[in-house]
């Protein structure tokens, strides 16, 4: 199952990242824009001024300084060069005033760009010029190193100002002009002296940068509504996968209940086979070599009879779960409950082998009786006078172990006339004994303290079964542990050797010795 937080995370990255893609698209567009914009204006600038320029040079050159010259030569007649050569017949204006007016001239044809022709040191004649900071500054820079040029790029709004000065230097003809001339401020001019600026100033808005990108900008906006739809797409898809990860968690959810409620029909080793794959749940069968346990409740009708519904139900159900708790611990598989009844099998699904599969069995039996013994001692306490006796039996054989059944139901269990003599050696066990076969305690001997019972025979069985009486377990050969148990009428005896402490034992020798004294005083006189 996809993680719901995991496609959420990822939902947010990817959106976060297209955004960004998107969003640093017009920021580099506008950022490209800004300087496009920059250095188009100052190439406009310098190129306008660099036009003016060589006008007026051109001007002072060839045309000023051939008339000056013609008077120098002694031509006192002709053309007159003034600044108010308006007012004279005849008359050309200086440099300078062809350079304000050609200013005015550009005014008037392009109006983003404003030319100034300016100087600190202006005729007397002529009304001072309002020079601000960035003028004043520019000048005192160029007259410092005239070989530069200054330019002020800012922006207000979506309109950028450039602001272009370039150093108005003296030639020979001005400076012969102007040292000479009645209202020149100063006479002591000198070729390359600087004596005042040329200031392009041209504005201009973003928007015919912005749309000189018209393909750029229809690209941007196609790949906006490109990450916007897959921005969509992608949440519709991250919606889709949240509704199938509760789906699929509800439907684990619901698989999980109707496993755990399955399971408790099952014994766990066979509900891990199937659930695992190692078994198919298919009507098939196998012949295994088991060790088959079978125990009943002795006089299990009667005491139906002396306790209440509901106590009985309470007190089988709990025999039933701590009987079958020690059967799945020592691995034994519980194959079903037959009313008070209990059958248990062991070597399939899992096997260690027979031998083992059978000392585990008789294992598992002697501490059945001894956990039965600790469960009757609490229920005197609960006020039940004569609590559960339990008879067990134990064989080894070859039995069909698989599902049994038809498609639609089956039932895991075992068949076969070893199964049935199990159940028989239980019925000839005394209450709290258990009865093994043969065949199994020739498999257990090692382990066992048993002795031998009457034969017996039975029907499907064709050799004659010896029975025998299991008195305890022998975990050494220098020390045995014996499980005594004995339960009859007036009689409820479980006495277990090896659980006893040492000074516990003379206590139980003592109460042994009470009890046998007190049979002696109650035995009947013999008949005379």
């Amino acid at each position: 199952m996809i993680s719901e937080s995991a496609a959420r995370r990822s939902g947010y990255w990817l959106i976060v990242v297209v955004l960004a893609m998107l969003a640093g698209l017009p920021l580099a567009v506008w950022l490209d824009i800004s300087d496009l914009s920059g250095n188009t204006l100052r190439r406009q600038a310098r190129d306008m001024s660099s036009l003016i320029s060589s006008i007026r040079s051109y001007y002072s050159a060839n045309v000023v300084g051939r008339v000056l010259a013609a008077h120098a030569s002694g031509a006192t007649g002709g053309t007159v060069v003034s600044h108010t050569y308006a007012n004279i017949p005849g008359a050309i204006p200086l440099p300078a005033t062809l350079s304000l007016e050609l200013g005015d001239v550009i005014k008037e044809q392009q109006a983003n760009i404003t030319y100034r022709f300016v100087s600190d040191l202006p005729f007397k004649s002529r009304a001072s010029h309002e020079l601000d900071d960035f003028e004043r500054q520019a000048l005192a820079a160029l007259r410092g190193n005239p070989q530069q040029t200054l330019n002020d790029l800012t922006r207000v709004g979506l309109t950028d100002t450039l602001r272009f000065i370039t150093p108005v230097v003296m030639g020979q003809a001005c400076v012969a002009c102007h040292n000479t001339h009645p209202e020149s401020p100063k006479t002591d001019w000198k070729v390359g002296d600087v004596r005042g600026i040329q200031e392009v100033v041209i504005r201009q808005p973003y928007a015919s940068n912005v749309f000189a990108f018209k393909y750029l900008l229809c690209y941007f906006l196609f790949v906006a509504i490109i990450g916007i739809s897959f921005i969509v797409l992608q949440r519709q898809q991250a919606r889709a996968i949240h509704g199938a990860n509760q789906d699929l968690e509800a439907a684990n959810e619901f698989l999980a209940s109707v496993s755990i409620k399955i399971s408790r029909y099952l014994s766990p080793q066979i509900y891990k086979s199937i659930f695992s794959g190692q078994k198919d749940v298919v009507v098939h069968t196998e012949r295994k070599r088991l060790t088959i346990f079978f125990s009943d409740i002795k006089d299990f009708t009667a005491t139906t009879e002396r306790l209440q519904p509901e106590a009985l139900t309470e007190m089988l159900n709990e025999y039933l779960t701590e009987m079958s708790n020690i059967a799945l611990e020592h691995g034994g598989t519980v194959d079903k409950f037959i009313g008070d009844a209990m059958l248990v099998f062991f070597g399939d699904p899992e096997t260690k082998g027979p031998e083992e599969d059978a000392k585990a069995c008789l294992r598992m039996a002697v501490d059945m009786q001894r956990r039965l013994g600790e469960l009757k001692d609490r229920w005197r306490r609960n006020g039940t006078e004569e609590p559960f006796v339990v008879r067990m039996g134990i064989n080894s054989g070859y039995c069909n172990v698989g599902n049994f059944g038809s498609s639609d139901r089956m039932d895991y269990t075992i068949i076969g006339a070893e199964a049935n003599l199990a159940a028989r050696l239980q019925s000839i066990a005394q209450g709290g004994e258990i009865v093994i076969s043969y065949e199994t305690y020739a498999l257990v001997n090692e382990i066992v303290d048993a002795h031998p019972l009457p034969p017996i025979t039975m029907k499907g069985i064709q050799r004659e079964i010896v029975p025998y009486g299991v008195d305890g377990l022998t975990p050494g050969a220098d020390h045995k542990s014996r499980v005594l148990s004995e339960h009859l009428s007036g009689l409820d005896l479980h006495l277990d050797i090896s659980r006893l402490e040492p000074a516990d034992r003379l206590r139980v020798r003592t109460a042994l010795k009470e009890a046998i004294a007190a049979l002696d005083e109650a035995a009947p006189e013999p008949a005379g």
